[in-house]
């Protein structure tokens, strides 16, 4: 059985930036391991037993070098173990709020985490990063993932997510898969944000992180590119021309960083 960790980032609504919703899948056999490589990666690094590692901020036991040397560290060892990244993205201008918009990223990345799991004829266990929505309609959100499954725009029934045999909450310090989601998640956040910010100066610093990020991606076997259960551009469709742009210029911007997706973003009024 594999697990699923979750967690979002740029939830603040800013226009002209995406919000991101990801998982890192990690194979059941692998997860002892991969725990353990982690622990010890935490010890050498000098970080007190308590200290909650996060993509930010800095743990105070650290320099700035230290931090990232630690933080490529835990996304080569997840690399080692076989794990998997599933991503979602959508422009802040496209959704209705972010509360919204990260109950679509759930929904999306369960959906391909299920569809992950079929093709590997596999089950998964998710874990969601506990938040508050406004109304506490996570709650509901989850039991019908359980219970009912997905509404999808083709399919006149709810598709069941029968690979997942549960979805549940976890926090930051409760497992050592809370830190790699958040540093995961993170480190594209801030690719994608030096992009969208137009930081030239950073620009060199987001391509090499994303291609160090890149090996993570789920692809399909023998493929280098990114189908869009690794990695989903939301809408699929974008009817604005000024929006459409930004979506096309930020899949080429991941493109540059061998993010290589392959969905094409469409344009049809």
């Amino acid at each position: 059985m594999d697990l699923f960790y979750c967690d979002e980032s740029n939830l603040e609504n800013r226009k002209g930036e995406f919000l991101l919703y990801g998982g890192v899948r990690i194979p059941g056999e692998q997860a002892a391991s991969l725990s353990t490589k982690i622990e010890q990666l935490r010890l050498k690094a000098g970080l007190a037993s308590d200290t909650r590692l996060k993509f930010n901020p800095k743990p105070p036991e650290l320099t700035h070098e230290q931090f990232r040397a630690l933080k490529q560290d835990i996304i080569t060892a997840a690399i080692e173990h076989d794990c998997q990244f599933l991503a979602y993205v959508v422009l802040h201008n496209l959704a209705d709020d972010p509360d919204t918009a990260r109950r679509f990223g759930i929904n999306t990345v369960c959906y391909h985490f299920h569809c992950a799991l079929n093709r590997s004829e596999r089950k998964g266990l998710v874990l969601i990063d506990r938040f508050n929505d406004e109304g506490n309609l996570i709650d509901g959100h989850l039991t019908e993932k359980m219970s009912v499954g997905i509404n999808l725009p083709y399919r006149k029934q709810p598709t069941r997510l029968s690979n997942i045999i549960g979805f549940h909450y976890s926090a930051i310090g409760q497992s050592h898969f809370t830190s790699l989601i958040d540093i995961l998640v993170g480190s594209l956040r801030w690719a994608i944000n030096v992009h969208s910010r137009d930081k030239a100066d950073l620009r060199d610093n987001a391509l090499g992180l994303l291609s160090a990020l890149s090996p993570l991606f789920f692809r399909n076997e023998g493929r280098e590119t990114v189908p869009d259960i690794g990695l989903c551009f939301s809408p699929m469709n974008v009817r604005s021309g000024g929006y459409h742009d930004l979506y096309m210029k930020l899949q080429n911007f991941l493109r540059e960083g061998e993010i290589d997706s392959e969905q094409a973003i469409t344009n049809n009024p």
